[in-house]
């Protein structure tokens, strides 16, 4: 793989052939989408590698104390091969990226590969096409975020954790001395606080961009301007604050900061500048001087970095890796903006002499991003397999006697077990509970007392290997669903398992290898609203159709409490993922056939969704996810047209057919929602005990399934993603 380094004795830049790094435990290999180049720091350090050796000495003072040290030690030639050693070597540039997970690393359940993650690290997110990086490091990138914006992660997180030093609060006024890459994102960072900001930098080009994006007035340090804003914002008292975001040789910085902020002021140091504080100034006014430590707590702990020790979040809200998740949130919903920013992109084989422009001045930017090649082999024509179904040796289906109960087993029991699927099957003739399995005791004592399961149990494979079991349900939580269901099918159950089937196509590709390899289809999916009487109703009335036909559903599905494991999407798949089946089920049951092809857009942080289905026959559905409905809005809406006939269902308590007039209209309101739970289970029980079909056939479960997990692909690289079935 080729890497971007720098020889820091002789100043070289090289685009080198470097071995692929390992992934090593508690990390992910990351394929790099595009890497940003840090304009204040990562040219400081190419301008110092270009200096002489006593100019080298000159602008770090630090290190040459460290070599007196040394010396005194170690004496004057061992110190000597030691230093010209450590200068005479290849140094990364680089910290902070975008790019695709490639393999994960043992200990590591938040992500998969496949997943698009931001990363940051002057060791692990570097001008690579490929890097290591550990948890602590990385933080998955929000659907709708594109991946170049997503590679600003970590200098958005060093903006951020400068404005929490700050502590800004609403109606404050605060200064951001230089305009930089870095100042640039502190001033969004505040307008987006609630806070009005004033902006100083000698460039006028990067005064105005500031003030395109939110600072209420900026201009030259030496110029009247600033002050005279600064004292109609305040009243005359001097800003609550002073970010210091410049760099350079030059007091003036500091000397500013004193001079505009008011009594008892906070003056925070973000960038690297020349910080001697006039003392009688800072002493008068009694300055807060504070520094803001690179992305956040957790930076230069080893045991946080490499190890992947987490801070409690009860004693540190915000640590490196929350800052970057919280940045990276901020610019999906577009609160912060840095489109404008990008002054040049420059494909990644071009690295050495973008880096020459720069330093030269040719190329002036306020940041500069790298575009690796498979940002653009990604890019075209999506698609995503669906698998075709292979059956094995013929398994033959039981057939019950006409008295003889079917038995049935829960594995979890948890509330939609509880509420939508028990209550329904403790109260049909002909059902037998048989075991409830859970993994805490309790929950199957509790499910075992309330629907009178004849045993409980927290031993899966016992269930598994009892005989006069016929079906399993599996009501657990998401990321089990695939491989809970493929057990019972190996082991011979038939097997009801609620959506999502599978969250990824390598999980729904196991289920199916354990259909072929078993010869067991004996599965249903819990797409229940196609069982629903009044849509069954509608839809008969509606009739058969001849040409195309186009479905709208809106489904208000609302926000989540604080909490909900629907939120952990590093382990349960996104909330669409999750439920998003039923509304695919549904439309292409409406239309009779398998979508061809997902079109999905999300807004600003992923909230709210636009799903569009393409059918073989020119049939489209468009679906409507949303969040950020009204609550007193219906759930579920949904409207059919072709042929001149239209059906419409309003959340599953009223219907009408219409053909130039209402031709049907449901007469009544229902005693409750009726979603076909209850008509779902009653075809699938029938189906176990009479060995007659499955209620859907498996083919339209594995369609439905590849369909859904096509939207979360469509997201990521915005174009339709086509369904290829396999044959």
């Amino acid at each position: 793989m080729k890497q971007v380094v720098q020889n820091y004795k002789s100043g070289e830049l090289a685009l080198l052939d470097v071995p692929v790094p390992g992934c090593k435990p508690g990390g992910v290999l990351v394929r790099t989408a595009y890497s940003l180049i840090s304009t204040g720091t990562e040219l400081m350090k190419v301008s110092e590698a270009g200096m002489s050796m006593l100019g080298k000495a000159r602008s770090r003072p630090d290190q040459v104390a460290k070599v007196v040290q040394s010396v005194a030690v170690n004496g004057v030639p061992a110190t000597y091969r030691k230093v010209m050693g450590k200068l005479d070597s290849y140094t990364p540039l680089g910290y902070s990226l975008c790019g695709v997970v490639e393999q994960v690393g043992a200990g590591i359940d938040d992500v998969k590969v496949g997943d698009l993650v931001a990363c940051a690290g002057n060791e692990h997110a570097l001008h690579a096409e490929l890097n290591w990086v550990p948890k602590n490091l990385y933080a998955p990138v929000p659907d709708g975020l594109a991946p170049r914006h997503a590679a600003f992660g970590t200098v958005g997180s060093i903006a951020l954790q400068g404005v929490r030093q700050g502590e800004p609060q609403l109606g404050d006024v605060a200064l951001v001395i230089g305009l930089g890459l870095i100042g640039q994102l502190v001033v969004q960072l505040l307008a987006a606080s609630g806070v009005r900001v004033v902006g100083v930098d000698p460039d006028p080009v990067r005064c105005e961009l500031a003030e395109r994006l939110g600072a209420a007035a900026c201009g030259d340090p030496a110029s009247s301007a600033v002050e005279q804003a600064v004292a109609e914002l305040t009243g005359g008292h001097g800003v609550d604050q002073v970010y210091l975001a410049a760099g350079g040789d030059s007091n003036q910085p500091v000397e500013l900061a004193a001079r505009l902020c008011r009594d008892r002021g906070r003056v925070i140091d973000i960038g690297k500048c020349r910080l001697d504080l006039p003392w009688n100034a800072y002493y008068e006014k009694e300055l807060d001087v504070r520094f803001s430590r690179s992305y956040g707590p957790g930076r230069y702990d080893p045991e946080y970095e490499l190890e992947g020790r987490d801070y409690p979040i009860g004693y540190v809200r915000w640590t490196e890796r929350r800052n970057l998740a919280c940045f990276l949130d901020l610019a999906a919903r577009g609160r912060v903006d840095v489109e404008p920013l990008v002054s040049h992109t420059a494909d990644f084989d071009d690295a050495v002499e973008t880096y020459r422009s720069l330093k030269d001045g040719g190329l002036k930017a306020v940041a500069v991003l790298f575009r690796y090649p498979e940002q653009e082999v990604e890019a075209e024509a999506p698609s995503v397999a669906v698998p075709a179904v292979r059956r094995g040796g013929k398994a033959s289906a039981p057939v019950r006697a006409a008295k003889t109960p079917v038995r049935l087993a829960f594995v979890g029991a948890g509330n939609y077990a509880t509420s939508m699927l028990l209550p329904h099957l403790a109260r049909r003739d002909g059902v037998e509970l048989s075991t409830v399995v859970t993994t805490t005791a309790l929950s199957a004592a509790n499910a075992r007392r309330k629907f009178g399961f004849a045993g409980a149990t927290t031993d899966l494979d016992a269930v598994l290997g009892d005989k006069s079991v016929d079906a399993v349900f599996v009501v657990t939580r998401h990321s089990s669903h695939a491989e809970l269901t493929r057990k019972a099918l190996l082991a011979g159950k038939a097997v009801f398992v609620e959506k999502p089937l599978a969250l990824t196509e390598d999980e729904l590709a196991g289920v199916l290898a354990a259909v072929e390899e078993s010869g067991n289809d004996r599965l249903q999916v819990g797409f229940n609203r196609r069982f629903a009487p009044l849509l069954r109703e509608a839809g008969k009335r509606f009739g058969p159709r001849t040409g195309p036909g186009h479905v709208r559903y809106l489904v208000n599905a609302g926000r989540l409490d604080h909490g909900s494991w629907y939120l952990r999407q590093g382990t349960e798949g996104s909330r669409f993922a999750g439920e998003g089946g039923h509304f695919i089920d549904t439309a292409s049951w409406l239309l009779g056939a398998d979508p061809v092809s997902v079109y999905a857009l999300s807004t600003p942080g992923g909230e709210d969704l636009q799903v569009v289905l393409r059918y073989e026959d020119g049939s489209t559905a468009t679906i409507g996810y949303v969040t950020t409905g009204p609550a007193g809005f219906p759930k579920e809406t949904l409207d059919l047209v072709a042929d001149g006939r239209a059906l419409r269902l309003d959340d599953f308590v009223r219907a009408s057919v219409y053909d130039g007039r209402k031709r049907w209209g449901s007469s009544r309101l229902p005693k409750a929602r009726d979603k076909g739970q209850a008509a779902e289970l009653a075809a699938f029980v029938k189906a176990v005990r009479t060995g007659g079909p499955m209620p859907v056939p498996l083919e339209s479960l594995v369609a439905t399934t590849a369909a859904t997990l096509a939207v979360r692909a469509g997201l990521a690289g915005g174009a339709p993603v086509t369904l290829a079935r396999a044959r």
